[in-house]
């Protein structure tokens, strides 16, 4: 996704929203977040998810914008956005593309080409992200829900 919000983010506006964990330690965790020491418990507060997206930010020097699902999980609710999901959200609010559940029928390429067909295909060069350069996480509102990997159209 990082590669499309670089080519695509002068079209449309990007948003990554942290829903909750897939593989926390304290339910299903698998052998390759030891591997990967990405090891976290499964939050119970809002301000523990954003811990633990902000250190994900910084750790990734993840460029996107980013927003956190509330406590009652809106945005997995209304977008069945778990573990991961990407959705484009047209000038009218509407949902004009809707992604495959992950992790399987995440297909990021078929989001691509619907922003190639709707602004041309377009390609940037992926600059190096810096540290300084890496949004801070903040709470998604509550209402209404963001969608989980979503851009909306400019």
């Amino acid at each position: 996704m990082v590669q499309i919000y670089n080519d695509y983010k002068d079209h449309a506006d990007f948003l990554t929203v942290y829903v909750r964990e897939a593989h926390p330690t304290d339910e299903w965790q698998m052998k390759s977040n030891v591997k990967d020491d990405v090891c976290y418990a499964q939050p119970k507060t809002l301000e523990q998810r954003v811990v633990i997206a902000n250190d994900f930010i910084k750790r990734f020097k993840f460029p996107l914008p980013f927003g956190i699902d509330d406590m009652s999980n809106g945005a997995v609710n209304a977008y069945s956005a778990w573990p991961e999901r990407i959705y484009i959200v047209d000038e009218s609010g509407r949902i004009a593309y809707r992604g495959g559940m992950g992790p399987f029928n995440y297909k990021p390429a078929e989001a691509r080409t619907w922003l190639a067909a709707r602004y041309g295909e377009v390609k940037h060069e992926a600059p190096a992200a810096t540290p300084s350069q890496a949004p801070a996480a903040q709470a998604a509102p509550a209402s209404p829900p963001t969608p989980a990997a979503a851009t909306s159209t400019k």
